[in-house]
């Protein structure tokens, strides 16, 4: 396990998405710049100029703005999540947790109250036993690893510590636990000087170690029938809800040191059995966590039929169960689709429990990781999201992305909603900046195998950039429509690809009618009125990208069904009026702007009108097919 949490961490779903895209717009760039380059240098004849013009073209092609949005969305993000008692440990966490479609949780205190009471202490048979108990406290008493809470438990029993103490009970070694083997075993001194080897663990791992069963003060073999009897009364106390593990000792020879080999030949004495009761309020989270979209499996080390009791209180339908020898019967394409369709995954070490969120995040899906225990380490570091608690060991709060200040899933389900209002408006400047910005450079192809001169200059173009990026700089704060936020919404190229293939054109329509109304209306043919054309096409291009911001952020009719932000809206208002003004101020003159004639800006208005229409019109159809969310 240590070796695996030095390991790289694999990127995560956030991580991938974002190279995806940055790869989509370093080709559209890389693909769109030299055109311009060459057309423009070929039609033109300056070499020069078309070199400066298609560096601009590739500067406004760029979403720039794209790292100072995500990292506003998040950070802002990250304090939302704070209110909701959430601590993000990484930034891109956030994103995860919007996006993430199956969420793996231990049973433990996320399912149940985490307050574990022993309830038996019992003879094979079950029946009360109090030599069972003692044993039991024996092995968790001298123990000196971390003691979990069914140790506790034991020890809670307090009036055991002076019948030991004075009986002269003393430890000789210890053969620590670890996942694999399940047990623990301390060797003690007992009154009279005999040693006694006592071991506590999962009962199907003691009883490989046992060749006897204790009953009625006799040892009996442990034959075949024998050991499917006892089975099925361990299986009856699990059933039942219990958590059980077995006791089992034998008296061994004095030597130096006791190690695994020592564990051999044991006597069963009986088991002690604890009651860990569902959470009342893990049956709603759960519901509305499904309502949301997100599958819940639960990843447990306990067995089959105690983590089936306590997933039918709450509501989990344990059907289809993968238990951990299976898990290591079956390759990686095999565990991912038995992963996918089981609900209950029990007796898993921590590295099948990291296995298993590998298979899932191969089958596309976006894994959450829930857990607080040392076992669950690796698998919370595997995970898209890693979540633990502020009660975890060190190793599962160190390994994880966010930490619950409280231990409950209803904390996590409104983390969840924060996470996928953080991803919809870091989605509405992707959609937004690169069809955009796709179109206007699909224009400028077109503008520059047609017109005799450039579109606009250089300056001209970084200036309307930098003014349509000022636009964009609220969209953190922007609303959310409810039923943006009611899935999962993970990084998609392929929808982002079509929203700019299908939307991006639509603004390059109207730019051509600009074009064509600017040199056939407002005689721009004229070479002495090419600043009429660069300052039109400006203002136009400024005014409809700027004002599309309302129309793209939202599924719904906008303005009427969906208001963006206070300031959103703002600097919506803002960015045209200061785009108007420029082209008309003694400011502009230094850009190369020029009066526009009073006839242009019903033209204008028209423009916009008429582009925003087709823009909803698009995206709504696009909506319809399901080719966008």
């Amino acid at each position: 396990m240590s070796r695996s949490l030095e390991a790289p961490e694999p990127p995560t779903a956030f991580d991938v998405g974002l190279e995806r895209f940055t790869w989509l717009m370093v080709g559209v760039v890389a693909v769109m710049v030299p055109l311009v380059f060459l057309i423009n240098g070929l039609t033109k004849g300056n070499w020069g100029d078309a070199f400066l013009f298609a560096l601009a073209v590739g500067v406004g092609i760029t979403p720039e703005m794209l790292p100072m949005i995500v990292t506003v969305c998040l950070s802002r993000g990250a304090l939302m999540l704070a209110h909701e008692r959430v601590i993000v440990k990484h930034l891109d966490a956030i994103q995860n947790l919007g996006g993430m479609d199956v969420l793996c949780t231990d049973k433990t205190g996320t399912l149940t109250l985490d307050r574990i009471i022993l309830e038996r202490h019992c003879d094979v048979l079950l029946r009360d036993d109090p030599e069972v108990l003692r044993y039991a406290w024996l092995n968790s008493h001298f123990q000196t690893g971390l003691k979990n809470l069914l140790d506790r438990a034991i020890l809670d029993h307090e009036e055991l510590r002076e019948h030991v103490a004075k009986a002269g009970w003393e430890k000789v070694d210890e053969i620590p636990f670890d996942f694999s083997r399940r047990v623990m075993s301390v060797v003690v001194s007992a009154p009279g000087g005999t040693r006694l080897l006592v071991c506590k663990g999962a009962p199907e791992a003691v009883y490989a170690r046992c060749s006897g069963f204790a009953l009625d003060g006799r040892v009996e073999p442990l034959g075949h029938g024998a050991l499917e009897r006892l089975e099925r009364e361990f299986e009856r106390l699990s059933a039942d809800g219990f958590r059980v593990l077995a006791i089992a000792c034998r008296d061994v020879e004095a030597q130096p040191a006791y190690g695994r080999d020592d564990e051999h030949d044991l006597v069963l004495r009986g088991y002690v059995a604890f009651l860990d009761p569902p959470k009342d309020s893990a049956a709603a989270a759960l519901a509305a966590l499904r309502a949301g979209g997100i599958a819940v499996k639960v990843l447990t080390g306990d067995n089959e039929l105690v983590s089936r009791k306590v997933c039918g209180a709450v509501g989990i339908d344990a059907g289809a169960v993968l238990l951990g020898r299976e898990v290591d019967m079956l390759d990686d394409q095999a565990l991912a689709a038995a992963a996918s369709r089981a609900t209950l995954l029990a007796r898993l070490s921590p590295q099948q429990k990291e296995r298993v969120v590998h298979a899932l995040r191969r089958a596309g899906h976006v894994v959450g990781f829930l857990g607080d225990g040392i076992n669950d380490a690796p698998a919370l570091r595997a995970a898209d999201v890693g979540i633990s608690v502020d009660s975890a060991v060190d190793i599962a709060r160190a390994s994880a992305d966010c930490v619950l200040l409280e231990k409950d899933l209803e904390v996590l389900e409104a983390g969840v909603r924060v996470g996928r209002k953080v991803f919809v408006n870091i989605l509405k400047y992707v959609r937004m900046g690169a069809s955009s910005n796709f179109g206007n450079m699909l224009s400028v192809l077109g503008a520059s195998v047609f017109l005799p001169f450039v579109p606009m200059t250089p300056l001209q173009i970084l200036t309307n950039n930098l003014l349509y990026d000022c636009s964009q700089v609220p969209i953190p704060t922007d609303d959310v429509d409810p039923e943006l936020v009611a899935r999962p919404r993970p990084w998609s190229v392929g929808q982002i690809s079509r929203f700019i293939l299908l939307v991006g054109p639509v603004s390059s329509l109207f730019d051509f009618t600009t074009f064509a109304a600017l040199w056939f209306l407002f005689g721009c043919a004229d070479p002495e009125r090419t600043a009429v054309f660069h300052t039109g096409w400006f203002v136009e291009s400024l005014v409809t990208q700027t004002f599309i911001i309302h129309v793209i952020r939202t599924d719904r009719m906008p303005f009427i069904q969906s208001r963006a932000s206070t300031a959103l809206v703002a600097t919506t208002a803002a960015v045209i009026a200061a785009g108007i003004w420029l082209a008309d101020s003694p400011l502009g003159r230094k850009f190369g702007f020029v009066p526009l004639p009073w006839s242009y800006w019903p033209f204008l208005l028209a423009t916009v009108v008429a582009y925003a229409t087709a823009t909803h019109l698009v995206k709504s159809w696009l909506v319809r097919r399901g080719w966008i969310d």
